[in-house]
């Protein structure tokens, strides 16, 4: 019991960095016996003095010029005082430095699924990011070691099996490209992550050569684990992996139990946590303790058939082990779950476990290159086959989830993993599972029609969605923003659009598109009059047409239904030669909720609008003084207004503007304070 109290008060003790309420955690020890319960008081008072002594050196020089000397390694910059993030294009390459910008927090999340540069950092210990304005000085890296094993490792090897290889051995995945998608579609990508499943190789491998040696095998094989770590990076889930591997080693040495599993990964946790307590916060931290987790309690109690075909089941049983307690972390930040996975991990695991060996062992030294180069290019190239072909599998598709999912998913889970243990029937375990179940589709009731404003920068893109699943895209800003649509609208469950429209053919507004229509279904595009030899028209035309979707042109007078909501175009009037002034206006009315989107049209064409009270305006121009005038604000009436706008050097938003809307008591919301922003229309 001492194991899993050390590893409850470590985690309690690193949680007190988000909620210093966490140590009444402590209050259930009440109840346990004395020895356990001062193991986890002893763990928990170890990780809050640790955390004490890694206090913010950056903290007061938030947002002030600074210069700093150090180290770069892989995007950090190591300094006398701490460690900091450095923000610069292109980015440098590894070595000593003398820069010169200025001291910034990290950016949170800026829209649904996209990247919490802040949560990640946060996973790191690093607390402030450098902006870097110049390069004082630069002394380039000396070669280190794991240069010249990376450079062995690759030796021999077409570009694409170097690049596996390497992720494979050191976990850099940079040179994968579009394979590593292959290998998430697969549900493979563990494989490319530094984790229990290459020290578990690489130190059975070091068992089975080291068996003459008898029991001080063990004890041979510890510092080879962290042989691995020195030469790999201390990764979260590589930490846990040497730890673990480290317990289990000095049981087997000492001849105790073979079965401490759980017990190892809670010891594990709590020597982690003493050393890296901000490592709670990451999300390969969770992926990794709470695969072993999931493995140390379910995969004792599955049936696993005893005949031929064992292994299957034994490989099947092991991933439904590893994967129970992360699909809804899975899902969440990845918005997909691949249904063959499975399949792919009975079949192309096995390749991939021969590899990890043949690859670690050529980088060693020049000579073992040449004569490995031949067998590990022939099974790297057929698991790079089998992976693509099974990345196109049926793929379990979900939006981002909330906490009261999690809460859902895993209070649904428990009495399943009770009744597997005998401690309660099946027929309760399913009944409570039931009752989950049914809970977590209660809020669908409820919903309402929403917009979203995207932050795509200096750009617009606009989402409605309705109950029914309508969905809307209005633009959808630079090239650069496509992705950010896309990962938008995978993780609010939206998989396919029944409608796009393509206000006017400005880059900050329709530039994205086309590779939108690639990634994304869509029914239909709406877009003005056809604007002769535009390459950006053109452009969005070309890619509707390449996937099937039929383009229609809208004036003002048209309209539109979809579902319950109905489009009414108020512009544009007919082919004006200013590009904002052929800009696609429209209402969109649902239930008597009115939303008014307006492109980038001008106030001479506000003037043509009718006067109808609005309940939310997505400002025109991103806040430009030649829109949003004021006897549009006097006809409409809005209450709520959108401004999608980001660092530029037009002054937009305007002062103007701002007061003008000010005036008329509108509450207004920016994406360049506020990323991206949610409205419900009530």
């Amino acid at each position: 019991m001492i194991p899993y109290a050390l590893g409850a008060g470590a985690l309690l003790g690193a949680l007190t960095q988000e909620s210093p309420w966490a140590f009444l955690g402590l209050l259930v020890g009440i109840w346990l016996p004395q020895r356990v319960r001062w193991s986890a008081i002893g763990a928990f008072v170890l990780v809050v003095l640790r955390l004490s002594t890694l206090a913010d050196p950056w903290t007061e020089r938030i947002g002030q010029s600074v210069i700093l000397e150090g180290h770069l390694r892989d995007g950090f910059l190591w300094t006398p005082e701490g460690k900091v993030y450095v923000r610069y294009f292109p980015r440098l390459e590894d070595g000593v430095y003398r820069l010169e910008g200025t001291l910034v927090r990290p950016e949170p999340k800026r829209n649904p699924g996209g990247f919490d540069q802040s949560l990640w950092l946060k996973g790191l210990g690093v607390k402030a990011v450098l902006e870097v304005r110049q390069v004082l000085s630069r002394q380039p890296a000396s070669p280190t070691y794991r240069d010249r094993y990376r450079q062995t490792l690759q030796s021999g090897l077409s570009p694409e099996v170097a690049a596996l290889a390497t992720a494979l051995t050191l976990g850099e995945r940079e040179g994968l490209g579009e394979l590593y998608e292959a290998f998430q579609q697969a549900g493979l990508a563990h494989a490319l992550a530094l984790s229990g499943l290459n020290v578990g190789i690489l130190v059975g491998a070091a068992l089975i050569l080291l068996y003459p040696l008898g029991p001080r095998r063990y004890w041979v094989a510890i510092p080879l684990a962290w042989a691995y770590v020195w030469l790999a990076g201390s990764s979260p889930s590589l930490l846990r992996a040497s730890l673990m591997a480290t317990v289990v080693l000095v049981a087997l040495a000492v001849g105790k139990g073979r079965n401490a599993l759980l017990g190892g990964l809670m010891l594990a946790l709590a020597v982690h946590l003493a050393w890296e307590p901000y490592g709670v916060f990451s999300l390969s931290f969770l992926l990794s303790y709470l695969a072993v987790l999931g493995i140390a309690i379910l995969l004792p109690v599955l049936p696993r058939p005893k005949e031929w075909w064992g292994y299957v089941g034994e490989v099947f049983a092991l991933t439904l082990s590893a994967q129970i307690f992360l699909i809804p972390l899975l899902l969440h930040n990845f918005n997909q779950l691949p249904l063959l996975s499975p399949i792919a991990n009975l079949v192309v695991l096995p390749l991939l476990n021969l590899l990890v060996p043949l690859t670690f062992i050529k980088g060693l030294w020049s000579g073992f290159a040449g004569i490995l180069a031949f067998p590990v290019e022939i099974f790297s190239q057929l698991s790079i086959w089998l992976t693509r072909w099974l990345a196109g599998g049926p793929q379990l598709f979900w939006g981002e989830i909330s906490p009261a999912g999690f809460a859902l998913y895993y209070l649904g889970l428990a009495p399943l993993l009770l009744a597997l243990y005998k401690f309660i029937s099946w027929r309760p375990a399913l009944l409570l599972c039931s009752a989950a179940v049914l809970s977590s589709a209660l809020p669908a009731r409820f919903q309402r029609a929403e917009v979203w404003q995207l932050d795509v920068g200096q750009g617009d893109a606009s989402l409605v969605r309705l109950p029914d699943q309508t969905a809307i895209l209005i633009d959808g800003g630079r090239p650069y923003a496509a992705k950010r649509v896309v990962r938008a609208l995978h993780a609010l469950g939206i998989r396919k659009l029944d409608l796009v429209v393509a206000t006017h053919p400005d880059a900050d507004h329709i530039a994205a598109l086309p590779e939108v229509l690639a990634k994304i279904p869509v029914a239909r595009v709406l877009a003005g009059p056809i604007k002769p030899r535009d390459p950006l028209d053109l452009a969005l035309r070309e890619a509707a047409q390449s996937v099937g979707t039929p383009v229609m042109t809208a004036l003002a007078g048209s309209s539109l239904r979809l579902g319950e909501a109905r489009l009414t175009f108020w512009g544009p009037q007919g082919n004006e030669p200013d590009d904002n002034a052929r800009s696609l206006v429209f209402v969109l009315e649902w239930r008597g909720r009115r939303a008014l989107f307006t492109g980038d049209a001008p106030t001479a064409a506000e003037a043509a609008w009718p006067a109808l009270p609005i309940h939310l305006l997505k400002v025109g121009h991103h806040g430009s003084k030649t829109s949003t005038g004021e006897e549009l604000l006097r006809k409409t009436h809005p209450q709520v207004a959108l401004i999608g706008v980001g660092r530029n050097s037009y002054g937009h938003p305007t002062a103007e503007v701002l007061e003008r809307l000010d005036q008329h008591g509108v509450e207004v919301h920016r994406t360049d304070r506020e990323g991206a922003i949610r409205v419900q229309l009530w």
